[in-house]
């Protein structure tokens, strides 16, 4: 079992950056593709991003490949994602989630076994 630790998150101007981290614990972090979700207030969760279990072929949805940059650190037990020139719209609970199956990871939510309590990330225009 990972337990998954978020942070970066907090009130930022519109055009600004963003770094989130995803801190996990346990030794068999390696062993975990991981994701990142986002969900507004009254919207479905929403997937960003996710990384392999070695940290190549990253993958993003269609809306999100120019802005956000998923990446990793196994030495360091941490996955990042990168947010750049951010818009109101971005306003969310940003999640990192572990998925133990598939070794790309997945877009769907439910494919993922464990998950992080979430990151507030609110975006002044």
């Amino acid at each position: 079992q990972v337990q998954l630790v978020e942070s970066g998150g907090g009130l930022v101007q519109s055009g600004n950056s963003l770094i989130l981290s995803c801190v996990a614990s346990g030794p068999t972090f390696n062993h975990y593709a991981i994701g990142w979700f986002r969900q507004a207030p009254g919207k479905e969760r929403e997937f960003l991003a996710a990384i392999s279990r070695t940290g190549d072929n990253p993958y993003y949805a269609d809306r999100v490949t120019i802005r956000f940059t998923i990446s990793r650190d196994n030495a360091q037990n941490t996955v990042y994602l990168q947010i750049d020139s951010l818009k109101p719209e971005d306003t969310a609970v940003y999640y990192c989630a572990a998925d133990k199956v598939r070794q790309y990871g997945s877009s769907w939510y439910w494919d993922y076994d464990y998950w992080g309590q979430g990151t507030q990330v609110t975006v002044s225009s």
